[in-house]
Formats: structure tokens, C-alpha cells, sequence
């Protein structure tokens, strides 16, 4: 084989035209990302890049919006009662998952109910 798969560049998610004010409210206020700036062409479609060092996540509009019930992120979290303690305060509800043993991991969704999973680091 001549060729590698490294790593995910990013991964992205859909949101509704004009929801940049709360996808930045949950992905930054809350999960600690960093809004990255966009390529001017880019950012003239909507939405917004998110990244930590180790995660890039982009959030693209799309005109017929349906959130991503099924498919999602899985984020590792160093902290994750924590980060479960501000969630709720928020408002956004976290789903635990025991499926997996030895793996303390659950679901959230983001503001516009794309699932996110977050697993204790």
C-alpha cells in the first residue's frame, strides 16, 4: 500500500442559517473550544470552525437543517463530571451510556440537536 491514513483533519456538523450566536455559547462557553477563523470565501456561507489542540470541528449551515441523531462526535474529556455539571446548568441535558464496560461516556446535544458523546479521558 503506498499511501497512510494519519489522522482526522476535522469532522463536521450541520446547524440552521443563523445559529453562529449559539453554536458559539455551547462550543466555546461551554465545551472550552476556541473559535478558529474561517477563509474569507468560506465564511461568507455561515458557520463557524471550532478548536482545541487536539480537535477541529467545523459547524456548516445547511439549508434543509435535520440534526445528526445517530452519527456524531465522540469527544474525550479530561474532567468529564465537571464538564456534566456545567452542561446541566446550561440547560442541556446529558444522557449516560453504560453499554460499555469500563467506559464512562454519555450523550449530549448540542443547541441544535446534533449528538455529541463525550468519554471520561
Amino acid at each position: 500500500m503506498a499511501f497512510e491514513l494519519m489522522a482526522i483533519d476535522h469532522v463536521q456538523l450541520a446547524m440552521p442559517a443563523g445559529g453562529e450566536p449559539a453554536a458559539r455559547a455551547f462550543y466555546v462557553a461551554l465545551l472550552g473550544l476556541v473559535e478558529a477563523e474561517k477563509p474569507a470565501i468560506l465564511a461568507a456561507r455561515g458557520g463557524c470552525w471550532f478548536r482545541s489542540p487536539s480537535i477541529e470541528l467545523h459547524l456548516g449551515v445547511e439549508e434543509d437543517f435535520r440534526p445528526a441523531k445517530k452519527a456524531h462526535p465522540a469527544l474525550r474529556v479530561r474532567g468529564l463530571d465537571e464538564l456534566v455539571g456545567s452542561l446541566q446548568a446550561a440547560g442541556f441535558a446529558f444522557r449516560p451510556d453504560d453499554a460499555i464496560e469500563g467506559c464512562t461516556r454519555g450523550y449530549v446535544d448540542d443547541p441544535f440537536g446534533n449528538r455529541i458523546e463525550l468519554i471520561d479521558a
